[in-house]
């Protein structure tokens, strides 16, 4: 970013999932459930952390959510994932949505989250994160 983009904010992090919210994701008012879009954003940052952790891996928290700005069917939904820590056996993945509507020309960003994880085994049982090569 430079000082001529300063007023044009951008996501952080690598495009991870992008997916359209459907009729079929809303309540009865027509507005796109939050728990649709923490779902889409579970997807995102665990696929995130499978490739970390080459395997296996469970949520084990996430920190609040502050929505910023609706989200609407039809609009481009995008879920940008970075890797804010590793521990011997967890994750922690910031995750942030941003929406492209139909009609606009400008994404905006509805909302960020951080999703913490640990690598399992096949069993179920936590294991170490393998040593990430620079």
């Amino acid at each position: 970013m430079t000082a001529f983009d300063d007023d044009r904010p951008a996501p952080r992090g690598e495009l991870t999932l992008q997916v359209i919210p459907l009729p079929v994701d809303t309540n009865a008012n027509g507005d796109v459930f939050a728990g649709w879009l923490v779902k889409q954003m579970d997807i995102a940052a665990a696929t995130m952390a499978g490739r970390i952790s080459q395997g296996r891996n469970a949520t084990v928290a996430m920190d609040r959510m502050e929505f910023l700005s609706p989200l609407r069917v039809g609009s481009q939904v995008g879920c940008y994932c970075e890797l804010v820590d590793i521990g011997r056996s967890s994750m922690k993945i910031n995750v942030e949505v941003w929406t492209l509507d139909r009609t606009a020309k400008n994404p905006r960003k509805v909302t960020e989250g951080l999703f913490v994880y640990v690598a399992i085994d096949e069993h179920g049982r936590i294991r170490e994160v393998p040593e990430q090569g620079l």
